[in-house]
């Protein structure tokens, strides 16, 4: 079983790279579960992308709860249970949180949770990340400059030597053949 994480700020191609991965994968004849959070398909995803679209302290504490129950229920009903898995947005969303208490949360997820070798965190600078987010009709709480520059300060400092870092401010060729190198070199460690 492979298990890919997709990771990173709003607005750095999370969605689309998990996408041509599922791609690669089917086209292989592999089964391929691919789970993008906070998944609309149950209450706690409801309910955590409810409280992003909101304001205040209040519902960034019910976004962060709500996300991370939709992880571990993503886990529970998901893991293991095809050729490949892609999680999209997993362990960082603990970055929205402030920096000791999302250390310690981190540190936490990352125990119980599975991880792979196959983790990328999505790289773009936060005023690129806002200039791809102009183009969207809701904007979260979070999506903003002050905010996107605390979120992916936090979030690199929690990036460990399991993480592949991506760079996205190329073009989505280049960064989806830049994944698809660690894949498969991966793959061919692990033969």
């Amino acid at each position: 079983m492979r298990f890919i994480v997709i990771d990173g700020l709003d607005g750095v191609g999370k969605d689309t790279h998990a996408q041509m991965i599922q791609q690669k994968y089917l086209k292989q004849d592999e089964n391929v579960i691919l789970r993008s959070h906070p998944e609309i398909d149950n209450y706690y995803g409801r309910t955590a992308k409810k409280a992003l679209l909101g304001r205040g302290k209040f519902n960034k504490i019910k976004a962060s709860l709500f996300y991370a129950f939709d992880v571990i229920r993503s886990v529970r009903l998901y893991y293991k249970k095809a050729d490949t898995i892609i999680f999209v947005r997993y362990l960082f969303g603990v970055a929205y949180l402030p920096l000791p208490i999302a250390k310690m949360f981190y540190w936490f997820f990352s125990l119980v949770l599975p991880t792979s070798n196959y983790m990328f965190f999505l790289d773009v600078s936060p005023e690129e990340s806002l200039r791809r987010l102009s183009f969207r009709e809701d904007q979260e709480m979070f999506e903003n400059l002050e905010d996107l520059i605390k979120v992916r300060e936090k979030a690199l400092e929690l990036t460990t030597d399991q993480w592949h870092i991506i760079n996205t401010q190329g073009t989505v060729e280049e960064v989806h053949q830049e994944i698809c190198s660690i894949l498969e070199e991966n793959e061919s460690l692990s033969i």
